[in-house]
């Protein structure tokens, strides 16, 4: 069998536990994105559903060959399942979206088209469809990730951006660190901007954070970071050419 060749865009999907979302998001994502330039493929990865989300996207596979489906062995946390993505990615950029249907597929061209003088292109939910507690939250937590690690990204808790695939390749996804995926991009040299993009209302299911799950363990985070930031060295090396 031929290769396929590789895709100019891979959409990199998150699942646990959101099978009434999930045909819903594959239409919506190739209505959007299906005559791209260059092709796109789209990777749904499954973190240890216990409903019927991975039968549905091995469905869908089956007869679509531009959908992959990559299975965790169990519930590792959004960060592992985005890593997983990165690592498996064909595409020479990388886009990532929820898989709950509140984030627009349509606003990935979009972000795209900013990428001539950008690296990472970062979504700003504007008109949030949130509760003010998750609004609230979020917008402390904002304030003070940007405090500790100096840096300035509007809405860290957006998971609709685009990257170039390039700067995912050695990025090490520790629990809970795709809140600061911007800054560990950031550090390896890639260029961000950020862009508003739209909210909707959830249709299916519940959230699955909260104040109780991300107050202590953002803190943590954070401070981890900062180590990071300390101790992160950015180098060259260039080769001595040796004598006969």
């Amino acid at each position: 069998m031929a290769c396929q060749a590789a895709p100019y865009l891979s959409v990199v999907v998150p699942i646990h536990d959101e099978s009434e979302s999930i045909e819903p998001l594959y239409a919506e994502i190739f209505a959007c994105l299906g005559d791209l330039a260059g092709g796109i493929e789209l990777l749904l990865i499954d973190d240890g559903s216990r409903d019927d989300s991975l039968e549905l996207m091995r469905k869908i596979a089956a007869v679509d060959r531009r959908v992959r489906v990559l299975a965790l062995d169990h519930r590792c946390g959004q960060s592992v399942a985005l890593e997983a993505g990165f690592r498996a990615a064909r595409g020479e950029i990388t886009a990532t979206l929820d898989g709950d249907l509140q984030n627009d597929p349509a606003d990935i061209a979009g972000l795209l088209t900013h990428l001539d003088h950008a690296d990472v292109v970062n979504g700003i939910r504007a008109n949030r469809r949130d509760s003010w507690v998750r609004k609230l939250s979020s917008r402390i937590g904002n304030g003070f990730r940007n405090w500790m690690t100096r840096d300035r990204v509007t809405d860290i808790g957006c998971s609709l951006r685009v990257m170039r695939t390039e700067y995912l390749r050695d990025v090490k996804l520790f629990r809970g660190m795709h809140r600061f995926l911007p800054t560990l991009l950031r550090m390896q040299g890639a260029r961000v901007t950020e862009v508003p993009v739209h909210h909707r209302s959830r249709r299916y299911g519940r959230s699955k954070y909260g104040i109780g799950n991300r107050l202590l363990t953002g803190i943590v985070d954070t401070l981890a970071v900062c180590w990071m930031q300390r101790r992160f060295v950015r180098y060259r090396v260039d080769e001595i050419e040796s004598g006969e």
